[in-house]
């Protein structure tokens, strides 16, 4: 049995994170020491793992509590979570190419810019006129 602190710890998150995904019903209520302290058994510790794992990988909350549903299940087919993890992949696609534009565009304010004054910056420029980027037929996808 691991205090918040040192469940915290072993995990590798806070004590605050804990005590949220409690409130929340991610993590189950823990036992109480006489002293009324958390009290944390290697199945909490599991499932602190999974949480943080699966917040790692970006999983939004809400996928998170479908897929401890889903483990705590163990005769289901993993189609769901097969699914669930097949979404994720495709926002995580949609993500990076939302930021290799960011970057694209970001690559060409730096390269036009000539070094001289304000009144003719590139960077300053193109932040405050973004048709400029439309203009040009950029990709770049609102953020």
């Amino acid at each position: 049995m691991l205090t918040i602190g040192r469940a915290a710890e072993a995990v590798g998150c806070k004590v605050q994170t804990i005590r949220y995904y409690e409130q929340i019903g991610l993590l189950p209520s823990p036992s109480r020491s006489g002293g009324n302290q958390r009290l944390y058994d290697e199945e909490a510790i599991r499932r602190l793992s999974f949480i943080r794992h699966a917040r790692e990988l970006g999983f939004p909350l809400q996928t998170i509590r479908d897929l401890i549903s889903l483990a705590d299940n163990p005769e289901y087919s993993c189609e769901a979570a097969d699914a669930i993890a097949k979404k994720q992949l495709e926002d995580v696609d949609r993500r990076l190419k939302r930021l290799q534009a960011l970057r694209r565009e970001l690559e060409r304010m730096v390269e036009q810019c000539k070094g001289g004054r304000i009144a003719n910056c590139r960077v300053i420029e193109t932040l405050g006129d973004h048709t400029l980027c439309e203009a040009k037929n950029h990709d770049i996808p609102k953020v």
